[in-house]
């Protein structure tokens, strides 16, 4: 599951660097960059790994412009194309991929850290991918959801009609939420993530009904309700991926 990690991880970190600093086409080389450092550091450096590596640095790439050029032109269904073939062409040959060790492999089993007592280099990439697809990714694979199904038009954001702006802590509930419930689901306690699930949507709903005009409570209801499955969605598939 070596290559399918790096390229959660190339892709997370792009996300990530885009939010921060959203410089052209800076996003995707940090990105592309992760993955090469990150892949050196756990020794795949097998002709095969170095071919997967060099495809996975273009794909990160191709995420990260085919996002911006999405939401620019209305095409927000390509990058979810894009990257669900990265995804299941990774999962698919994850057979062939060599098992990760290396600098990463040593200081794993150097480490004293009980939360990484005994987990495999391939498992902790693995986990590092996931766990970064929440903080960022999963908010633009929500909007371009929302985006390709009409939910939300991208030529209004920002504007007074734009609902995310209307429910701004969305992006920043949207990540701590996925984060908890992941770590919920990985310890176990899917209950507890359910009760979040419910909590947030109590708490949400008299905002929702206090937005005045009629139609528009049904716009930001429906945005609200459509992305907040979309983020757990998210978070669930990332559960079930590292629990496989």
């Amino acid at each position: 599951m070596s290559w399918l990690a790096l390229l959660l991880i190339g892709v997370a970190v792009t996300d990530l660097s885009h939010s921060i600093r959203p410089i052209r086409i800076v996003p995707e080389c940090v990105g592309g960059g992760a993955v090469v450092v990150i892949g050196l550091l756990a020794g795949l450096e097998r002709p095969r790994d170095v071919a997967a590596i060099v495809v996975l640095v273009v794909l990160v790439v191709t995420w990260g412009q085919t996002v911006t050029w999405g939401f620019g032109r209305g095409r927000s269904w390509v990058p979810l194309v894009v990257l669900a073939a990265g995804l299941l062409a990774a999962l698919a040959l994850s057979p062939a991929a060599s098992v990760s060790d290396g600098l990463l492999g040593e200081w794993l089993d150097r480490t004293t850290l009980p939360v990484l007592d005994g987990v495999e280099p391939d498992r902790a990439l693995l986990l590092l991918g996931v766990f970064g697809v929440q903080l960022s990714t999963g908010n633009v694979i929500v909007r371009l959801v929302l985006a390709a199904t009409g939910t939300l038009n991208p030529a209004r954001h920002g504007a007074a009609e734009d609902p995310e702006m209307q429910l701004k802590g969305g992006r920043l509930l949207g990540p701590m939420e996925r984060v908890f419930i992941l770590g919920l689901g990985l310890a176990g306690q899917l209950t507890a993530a359910s009760i979040v699930i419910a909590a947030k949507g109590l708490l949400r709903w008299p905002e929702l009904q206090s937005r005045g005009e009629q139609h528009r409570i049904h716009q930001l209801t429906e945005y609200f309700l459509v992305g907040s499955f979309l983020s757990w969605l998210v978070a669930l598939a990332s559960l079930v991926l590292v629990s496989v």
